[in-house]
């Protein structure tokens, strides 16, 4: 039995004749070598019919073509092979761009990499303006380049220059920015798509291939400044490099020579070591869309032995868990009001308390500044932002919360206040009602001790700013249900965060592993290590900030008080630093709340504090850059080795989520136990 075609092709009664992607057995067209010999076929096939132009198209509702099968270019085993591949797609495209009549691209849905390639190979793109399809090269971003003709092709289209701003940025566009740019010549509604595109087949057809004007050649001195910036921005990265090249060098060349270099560059890229980490790195992010609580809560008496770190609640349910609609927020700080801004700019109903009248309004005025910042940016229209902001109430009464599906705690870091704050709940709030704590330390179990239903307990830990950061960690107690935990997870998802499912522990993973290495920063910067050095040295290794500079932005409090948390719940291991807390009984608080100094200084432009010269030692302590780095990744390599083996975590990979989402870790590196195993630092 033969296997249905993933790519077809049809002559109407005008003689147009049509290449169809509909890949039967994926909701996605994908391109791997099936795909591509399916391709070929369909356009050898078409040369031998009288046709008059072609118009290529998507069967799909949302994805044009996915691009390539990274699967398949994360296993291409050396250069060799690299450009090989690259030079299999170029002469398939070709195909297209050699064509006897014109080809028309007829493009609907997400159309990103190879599938732009496909179109920038044909005579004329014509595009839906729908919100889902959005159109470009970025490939830079998963530590490839376009190899498929992209480099060589697009400079022809738009300019070198223009070219290269588009690919090393690695977006995707929306169509009228597409349109905008010169990616693609023609916008239309979905419902015309069919009928325009074979309206401009037949307008090309008797006209003939449409000539474009020769955009102006390369400027050496831009290409010079892109590279200056890249190696400051991206290093230790070697695409964007290599995007520059093909790029500047290929628009002086013919365009055949163009392509040659293309391949060449793209089979060095593909073969290294970051473009296999960023491909791992995706793949890490898109099984988030799948993640379940299933490995915390199997199914009793089934093969899998049960969860002790979730005793009850076992058992799956047969129906979607029961969707939250009004969410309570308690305290109204910065935490509190991103939380609640967050939830109502996702449709939820909030009601939002603190103790004092005046609290409650500085919350409702940094939720409103918050919206009015995303309407400045043109991330929402001015009546959205309006009716969300009109979703969310403020009070001082607890009472507020009688009907409330969920109520989230982002009081003070303290123990005995949040007990006392779940006690007052739990004559206030329905029995089916979920409560949920937003701390970044203390164990959930520890907190909701006074909760008359400990099964809907549960920590979901925001990172600030909430409006910025994608990561949130969903924190199960011994109690937490499995009911609770799917319709958390399902919250979390709906709004628009990556979440990490782990078991209730001091710090919980992010901030037990991202305090061990700062406070190991302090440490060093104790024994003499300056603070520019230690912070060039993890910047140049790919951190977007160094450990000092890290701490300001957190706050030097903040800092401070999870250090004591931290010396607490491991008393044994922590040794806490102690320039933190002589920073705050000098009133340096870092960046936070409008603080302007810290170990640097910020009223006017950043620096070196002088005043940090009094709490240092009096002789410096010399460190090399790779002695710091292996330092500081090997505190936290460690740590996480700790957490794994505890359970706190169920695999490597949350724990690499984890960190690339919630910290910052370098996506190059591929994530930090990765990066161990490469090299050779992990345990396992």
């Amino acid at each position: 039995m033969s296997t249905p075609a993933t790519v077809t092709h049809t002559v109407d009664a005008d003689g147009i004749g049509w290449i169809t992607f509909d890949d039967p057995a994926s909701r996605a067209n994908v391109y791997n070598p099936p795909t591509q010999a399916a391709l070929r076929a369909a356009i050898e096939a078409l040369a031998m019919q009288p046709v008059k132009a072609v118009v290529v198209i998507s069967g799909k509702e949302k994805i044009f073509i996915a691009g390539a099968d990274l699967r398949w270019l994360g296993k291409l085993p050396d250069a060799k092979a690299g450009a090989q591949a690259a030079r299999d797609g170029q002469a398939l495209f070709g195909l297209l761009a050699d064509f006897k009549v014109p080809v028309v691209a007829a493009i609907h849905g997400a159309c990103p990499g190879g599938a732009y390639e496909t179109a920038l190979a044909c005579h004329w793109r014509v595009a839906t303006d729908a919100k889902e399809t959005v159109i470009g090269l970025p490939e830079v971003g998963l530590g490839l380049i376009p190899g498929w003709g992209g480099c060589a092709r697009l400079p022809r289209l738009i300019g070198a220059q223009a070219a290269a701003d588009h690919i090393v940025k690695a977006t995707l566009l929306p169509a009228k920015v597409a349109l905008q740019t010169g990616l693609i010549d023609e916008l239309v509604p979905p419902a015309d798509l069919r009928a325009r595109a074979k309206a401009a087949a037949l307008k090309l057809a008797a006209e003939g291939k449409p000539a474009r004007i020769s955009p102006p050649p390369a400027d050496a001195a831009f290409f010079a400044e892109q590279r200056k910036l890249a190696l400051t921005r991206l290093r230790g990265q070697p695409a964007p490099l290599a995007a520059l090249d093909a790029i500047e060098q290929g628009s002086g060349l013919t365009l055949p020579l163009a392509l040659e270099l293309e391949a060449a560059l793209f089979g060095e890229v593909a073969a290294s070591e970051v473009a296999k980490n960023l491909i791992h790195v995706f793949f890490l992010k898109d099984a988030v869309k799948k993640l379940t609580v299933d490995a915390w809560f199997p199914p009793v008496g089934g093969s899998l032995s049960p969860d002790t770190s979730a005793a009850s609640g076992r058992k799956a349910s047969p129906t979607p868990p029961v969707p939250f609609k009004k969410v309570g927020v308690i305290g109204a700080g910065v935490m509190g009001s991103g939380i609640a801004q967050w939830c109502a700019a996702r449709g939820y109903t909030v009601v939002m308390r603190d103790v004092q009248p005046e609290f409650v309004e500085r919350g409702l005025s940094i939720i409103k500044g918050v919206f009015d910042e995303a309407v400045a940016r043109k991330k929402m229209k001015t009546e959205d932002a309006a009716a969300a902001f009109a979703r969310v109430t403020g009070t001082t009464d607890l009472a507020r919360f009688a009907d409330c599906d969920l109520v989230i705690e982002a009081i003070v870091e303290n123990v005995a206040a949040k007990q006392a704050l779940f006690a007052d709940l739990a004559p206030v709030v329905r029995a089916d009602c979920v409560l949920a704590s937003n701390t970044s330390a203390l164990p959930i179990e520890e907190l909701a001790s006074t909760a008359s239903h400990p099964g809907r307990t549960v920590g979901i830990h925001f990172f600030n700013p909430v409006s910025k950061m994608p990561l949130a960690e969903i924190v199960l107690s011994p109690h937490t249900t499995r009911d609770t935990a799917d319709r958390v997870l399902a919250f979390t998802k709906q709004l628009g965060k990556t979440p990490v499912i782990c078991r209730s522990s001091p710090g919980f993973f992010v901030t037990r592993v991202l305090f061990f290495y700062l406070n190991e920063a302090c440490a060093l910067w104790e024994q003499g290590v300056p603070t520019d050095v230690i912070d060039r040295a993890m910047r140049d290794w790919g951190w977007p900030m160094g450990p000092m500079r890290l701490i300001d932005e957190v706050g030097v409090d903040v800092t401070d008080f999870i250090y004591g948390e931290m010396k607490h719940y491991f008393p044994g291991r922590f040794a806490g630093a102690t320039v933190c807390s002589r920073m705050l009984a000098a009133g340096l608080k870092g960046r936070k709340n409008g603080a302007s100094a810290g170990f640097y200084t910020y009223a006017g432009k950043e620096a070196l504090n002088p005043a940090m010269a009094k709490f240092a030692p009096e002789a410096g302590k010399t460190m090399d850059a790779r002695a710091i780095q292996e330092h500081l990744n090997g505190v936290m390599i460690a740590e996480t080795e700790r957490v794994l083996a505890e359970g706190v975590l169920k695999t490597a990979d949350d724990a690499d989520f984890a960190l690339l989402m919630g910290t910052g870790f370098p996506a190059f590196r591929g994530g930090l136990m990765r990066y161990a195993k490469s090299a050779g630092r992990s345990k396992g």
